[in-house]
């Protein structure tokens, strides 16, 4: 007993390897090899934060970032005033979180699917087709989308008519109500064959005795999808989530500028449409950046709230 006693203590008490000059000495070859990438990650993604003063000024591009006059919060106040940069908000938080649940539910469920064929060359061809989308560019599969909801020719109108479902095709990309819908089902078309690679790769790590003694109590697959392989792959679900959770706001930019129109353009512009539009287009770079400021701010808000859950929870969390 006084053994375990000490060894829990001696666990409690390990808070991991103190910073010191041995231990620098000590690990100096994996410190010098990440001096490059610390100097990367410092000149293309700290400095350009600097940049972040313009929120705060007037900015003009003749007086430059020294002598634009300041104006404090003023552009936030102009920025949350404005009624389209609140339905903005409102459409970015939900396509993104409409993203983030059907990429999670499809892709999940591809590699528990795939996991479950037992065809070797089967599984690896619709692996194969289910990744090739991924690397298509948004102006392709936009193209492909249209093609698919097309009026005249798109096999959605043709089978739901051909099925009664419609009396006749529709322009779905007319009728503000299908758009976050038709997003949200571009984005799993393209990413959920990509996003299953590392579910499979969490699933492969699981013991397979645990299989061989559940088919020997009887258990069928559904009843081992369900008590062994979720729970399994259970972390590396928590960790994504955390990790797409902080992404939420990136609902996209170039899928919503693809398929937008005139006619739904209430529910289509997101907050990287908003700062192209406003902050670029029309020259006002301070308002671009502020709006650019919030949707950071608030992702890391995002993060650190949903990290705070996880550790409540006692679940697997980022920090």
């Amino acid at each position: 007993m006084e053994v375990t006693k000490k060894r829990k203590q001696n666990v409690i008490n390990d808070k991991g390897p103190k910073i010191s000059w041995r231990e620098i000495r000590k690990q100096k070859e994996l410190i010098l090899l990440s001096i490059p990438f610390v100097i990367y990650a410092l000149v293309f993604y700290y400095a350009p934060l600097g940049g972040w003063i313009m929120a705060f000024q007037n900015y003009k591009p003749k007086g430059g970032l020294l002598h634009s006059q300041f104006v404090g919060l003023a552009k936030f106040k102009t920025l949350f005033s404005n009624d389209v940069f609140i339905r903005v908000i409102r459409n970015t938080l939900c396509m993104g979180v409409i993203n983030l649940v059907l990429s999670f539910v499809f892709s999940i469920g591809l590699a528990i699917l795939l996991n479950e064929v037992r065809n070797k060359r089967g599984k690896k061809f619709v692996q194969t087709v289910s990744y090739l989308p991924h690397f298509l560019s948004w102006i392709i599969v936009t193209g492909i989308v249209l093609d698919v909801l097309s009026l005249e020719t798109g096999i959605i109108n043709q089978a739901l008519v051909a099925l009664h479902i419609l009396n006749k095709p529709i322009n779905w990309l007319a009728y503000p109500k299908f758009f976050w819908l038709i997003v949200g089902f571009a984005n799993v078309w393209k990413e959920t064959g990509w996003g299953s690679i590392i579910y499979l790769a969490s699933i492969t790590s699981i013991n397979p005795d645990l299989y061989e003694a559940a088919s020997i109590d009887g258990a069928g697959r559904l009843q081992k999808i369900f008590h062994i392989t979720l729970p399994g792959i259970k972390p590396t679900i928590f960790i994504l989530l955390l990790i797409n959770v902080g992404n939420v706001l990136n609902a996209g930019f170039e899928v919503q500028y693809l398929l937008g129109n005139g006619l739904v353009q209430s529910v289509s512009q997101t907050i990287d449409i908003y700062v192209l539009k406003y902050g670029i287009s029309m020259g006002d770079y301070s308002i671009g950046t502020a709006a650019g400021i919030f949707k950071s701010l608030v992702s890391i808000v995002i993060i650190f709230l949903a990290n705070k859950a996880a550790k409540m929870a006692g679940e697997e969390r980022l920090f």
